[in-house]
């Protein structure tokens, strides 16, 4: 699932093609919205809000979450108005809109709707703290992940509700990189504002990057990573053999159990 870097920079590419241009075509190809048609009105911004993309247009908002395979793509027209071929199978085509200059895509989004700006609330009101918004605020979502103090560190960073933004891979290097088991209750976390700290620099360092590093070294292969898909190899920093299990949410059965990866001698169990 794209964490909240990709989607910045996803917005940041739609603002830079859409925003301020009047919708030449607008095409929702999802039944509930099917009929909903912005042509002929401008298109004002397009922001992430964590993992949520948000385009606003004629007092609406055109919300989209990526899930795991979304993604939308921006094709520059031909000098005849046309635009060249998808990237990307049409029928996984959700949303196509259009100006004089550009076509953007969006493919297999997890969630596209439309809502008025006055409801947007009820889809993004939840969120916690944006690591990458204007209004980021490490006080308050240290607040909330010690708001239930015996909940697994694992489990209390993926949740957008506390910090919006971290998906499992900066889940798994952060606990590494605090020195954390996953399974920690927070709580018992020592250092967590550091941990919050360290969130807010790795997104910001990755966030005008095509390809992700963590510690620094090459954004490529093994060496972008402490432990994240790593299972088996020897850690960077101590050459033990990072393990790998699985971590559900006993809150949310129904949601797979995502993947964790640590040291055990960098990250004692606790």
């Amino acid at each position: 699932m794209p964490e909240g870097d990709t989607v910045w920079r996803a917005a940041r590419e739609l603002n830079d093609a859409l925003a301020g241009s009047v919708l030449t075509s607008c095409d929702f190809r999802v039944p509930a919205f099917a009929t909903v048609d912005f042509t002929g009105q401008v298109m004002e911004s397009v922001e992430s809000r964590g993992k949520h993309l948000l385009m606003h247009v004629d007092g609406h908002v055109i919300h989209s979450h990526l899930s795991m395979e979304g993604r939308w793509d921006v094709y520059p027209l031909a000098a005849n108005g046309t635009a060249p071929r998808w990237r990307r199978p049409a029928h996984t085509a959700r949303a196509v809109l259009g100006t004089d200059r550009v076509a953007a895509v969006g493919f297999a989004l997890g969630l596209l709707e439309v809502l008025r700006e006055a409801d947007l609330g009820t889809a993004v009101g939840h969120l916690g703290p944006d690591l990458l918004g204007p209004g980021w605020d490490a006080a308050m979502a240290t607040e909330r992940l010690l708001a239930d103090p015996a909940r697994p560190l694992g489990l209390a960073l993926l949740d957008q509700r506390n910090l919006a933004g971290i998906g499992n891979i900066y889940r798994n290097e952060l606990c590494f990189l605090g020195g954390v088991h996953p399974a920690t209750p927070v709580g018992s976390v020592p250092g967590l504002p550091r941990i919050i700290g360290l969130a807010k620099r790795l997104l910001e360092a990755n966030k005008d990057r095509s390809a992700r590093s963590t510690t620094g070294g090459p954004a490529r292969g093994d060496a972008a990573v402490w432990v994240y898909g790593l299972a088996g190899r020897p850690c960077k920093r101590c050459g033990t053999l990072i393990r790998h299990a699985k971590m559900a949410e006993p809150a949310a059965p129904t949601h797979a159990p995502r993947d964790i990866y640590w040291c055990p001698r960098c990250q004692p169990s606790p």
